[in-house]
């Protein structure tokens, strides 16, 4: 198989205005990957399965991703005013980063025996905007593992054949996989509770009592 910026170099020639970033790995596996700009990347999916030598025809696994929001501090130089004269003097800001949601897709080549090529789809945030196209229509084995990250991330995926809970019931609130998720503190709903989950339950009931 090509290299991995040959492959993307091919990819943007084939699929006009796809916008292809690689992102390093710095672990063991140092298995790079590509972000992809969502609007294009129905089509990128669909160049990496019709292209004749690729053929990445199987999506062996698709993950969620919580990027939660976070705060870098920095050091900046101001100048003030210190006894009046101005100087520069040196402070820490602090800048806040929105989080975002992120799917990862492993695709593989069952006819060319190569792989793993992996995409990266990223929304533009965690609350109104988590919204990705759906590569069911590409890799139809995405279907499930997308209808998992919808009912426990809380990403919708536009253009899903079939979008709907898949182990949560339908009135469950909140998305149980996301960083910030707090448990409840009702178990009473649990047939055996035990340690941890019979001291909670047991102060629910203190509580309601």
């Amino acid at each position: 198989m090509e290299t991995f910026e040959q492959i993307k170099a091919r990819v943007e020639a084939g699929v006009p205005g796809a916008k292809l970033v690689i992102v390093p790995n710095t672990s063991p596996s140092a298995q790079p990957s590509w972000l992809v700009d969502n609007e294009h990347a129905l089509g990128v999916a669909r160049f990496l399965l019709d292209d004749a030598d690729l053929r990445l025809d199987y999506a062996s696994n698709v993950t969620g991703v919580d990027w939660p929001d976070t705060v870098v501090k920095m050091s900046v130089k101001v100048k003030r005013l210190v006894a009046g004269v101005e100087n520069e003097v040196e402070e820490i800001v602090e800048e806040k980063k929105p989080g975002y949601l992120e799917v990862v897709y492993h695709l593989y080549s069952m006819e060319k025996k190569h792989g793993p090529v992996i995409l990266r789809l990223r929304t533009e945030n965690r609350t109104e905007k988590a919204h990705l196209p759906s590569l069911t229509p590409v890799w139809r084995g995405a279907e499930f593992q997308e209808r998992e990250i919808f009912d426990l991330f809380g990403i919708v995926f536009d253009g899903h054949p079939d979008l709907r809970r898949i182990l949560m019931w339908d009135e469950f609130k909140d998305f149980p996989m996301r960083k910030d998720y707090v448990g409840p503190d009702d178990y009473e709903y649990e047939p055996t509770p035990h340690d941890e989950v019979l001291e909670r339950a047991k102060t629910h009931q203190e509580v309601k009592a």
